[in-house]
């Protein structure tokens, strides 16, 4: 996983839980603000390009336009790879069953 510094990801119970499970995550820390080497900022600007011209009639149905967006997005592993590889970060070949 690729997190930034939120004090979300960096919260005790979080940490206590990524460490009890050391097989199942591997934490890569960006710097504290930097977009352009987050990959999530990559993936959330290809959201707003989906949704550029969108006219929601409201909050609600902007959500969904939103979460359909992500979705997509979602089905589309070399997209995402390459937001990772875009940034400079690698990613582990999946292991098995996973």
């Amino acid at each position: 996983m690729a997190w930034d510094r939120s004090n979300a990801h960096r919260a005790g119970p979080v940490l206590a839980f990524v460490r009890a499970h050391p097989d199942d995550f591997r934490l890569e820390w960006l710097p504290a603000y930097a977009p352009e080497l987050n990959p999530e900022e990559l993936c959330n600007g290809a959201v707003k390009r989906q949704t550029l011209n969108a006219l929601p009639g409201s909050v609600d149905e902007l959500r969904r336009q939103a979460r359909r967006a992500f979705a997509r997005l979602g089905r589309r592993p070399a997209v995402l790879h390459g937001f990772f590889r875009h940034v400079g970060l690698a990613l582990p070949k999946p292991r098995e069953g996973h």
